[in-house]
């Protein structure tokens, strides 16, 4: 079982910075993609930023400028650099991350999420 643990969520002022972080641990051979989603109340759940193992990103229209997404694979770990916050980036923000585990002698693959961080952003 892979785990993910996300910090950092807060209440921070509009214009200001907040920092998220995400951990992985637990079973896992090789984490390749990791990335940070976010969902509001009567809304899909959508893609704010993702990383590639190779270390290519991407990120949604809507903060692309404002938010980096970063990685330092040594600690399994995915950071969401969030600057010039906005009321409209208010949400719960969950980590996800995909990679393979050794079960016996079999490599599968996993996906899982975070239990997400609450991020508010008042005006």
């Amino acid at each position: 079982q892979v785990q993910l643990v996300e910090s950092g969520g807060g209440l921070v002022q509009a214009g200001g910075s907040l920092r998220l972080s995400c951990a992985a641990s637990g079973r896992f051979s090789s984490i390749n993609d990791m990335g940070w989603y976010r969902q509001t109340p009567g809304k899909q759940r959508e893609l704010v930023a993702g990383t590639s193992g190779g270390g290519s990103t991407n990120y949604a229209d809507s903060v692309k400028g404002r938010f980096t997404i970063s990685r330092d694979n040594a600690k399994n770990t995915v950071y969401l650099q969030m600057n010039s916050v906005k009321p409209e980036d208010t949400a719960v923000y969950y980590c996800n991350a995909g990679g393979k585990y050794l079960s016996g002698f079999t490599v599968r693959d996993f996906r899982s999420w975070g239990l997400g961080t609450q991020v508010t952003v008042s005006s």
